[in-house]
């Protein structure tokens, strides 16, 4: 049972400042009087449920913090977290293992708020080839494995580039969720890869997006990756779950994989 410990004023302040809107703003999108923001910030008035959940909306706040928010203000949370062994959540389950098995000989997987590994079609066994086993024990963490000195960093053809990606996507996460353990991750990941002093990030130019470039037994393979979320989730887990997909970036990899693989 989720227990209020910060009062909702101070949540919704220090959210108000994170979406980096005004009173004014903010009261013009949920369409109240800026007076009574102020006071509900201040805990001189309390929300209505309503407005607590118009508020959260134009905030964009995930929903594990919803139901945080709800606790805080005297009510009962809304938003399910429903385990991932859970007989309800097995119909979801199963659409992804077969959107990630249908993109097969190519990698993709699945994974939580947390950047672990919930389901992998376990496509191109080769790219793990010389990775730590610690790393590739449940649940397997897309960061470390991609930015350890015994993961695939030593691979990584332009990891400075890749790790940048990387880095980008985490911390723009850490800004939407202000989720602690995902703090952590970030301190975490920014010591594990510093960039180069060599030379400056390339522009890119002719590419459509930065590409995964490894070396492996294989030859140098290239991938460009998809993240897909689904939308108007209701229930936590659902929410914090990501479909990551790569794609060959070039028609050697692409023939590479598919010869490799038999298809």
């Amino acid at each position: 049972m989720l227990q209020a410990t910060v009062s909702f004023g101070k949540h919704l302040c220090e959210w108000r400042h994170r979406r980096r809107l005004s009173q004014l703003a903010l009261a013009l999108r949920v369409n109240v009087s800026v007076r009574h923001l102020g006071f509900v910030e201040l805990g001189r008035a309390a929300p209505s449920r309503g407005l607590l959940l118009r508020l959260a909306e134009e905030l964009d706040i995930p929903l594990r913090e919803r139901n945080v928010w709800l606790v805080a203000a005297g009510f009962a949370p809304v938003f399910h977290e429903t385990p991932l062994h859970d007989a309800s959540i097995q119909p979801l389950l199963s659409a992804i293992g077969s959107t990630i098995e249908a993109h097969k000989p190519f990698p993709a997987f699945a994974i939580d708020r947390q950047w672990n590994v919930v389901v992998s079609n376990a496509a191109l066994q080769e790219l793990y080839e010389g990775v730590s086993a610690d790393l590739l024990e449940p649940p397997v963490n897309v960061m470390r494995l991609s930015l350890r000195p015994d993961g695939l960093a030593p691979r990584i053809l332009n990891l400075d580039d890749w790790a940048d990606h990387l880095l980008t996507r985490l911390r723009r996460e850490v800004e939407l969720t202000a989720d602690p353990r995902l703090c952590e991750l970030l301190k975490e990941a920014e010591t594990l890869h510093r960039p180069s002093k060599k030379a400056a990030h390339s522009p890119h130019t002719s590419a459509l997006a930065i590409p995964l470039r490894i070396q492996t037994r294989l030859g140098p393979l290239s991938f460009f990756s998809t993240v897909t979320i689904f939308g108007t989730p209701v229930d936590v887990t659902i929410s914090e779950i990501a479909l990551e997909m790569l794609y060959p970036a070039d028609h050697e990899t692409d023939l590479i994989v598919r010869t490799t693989s038999g298809k």
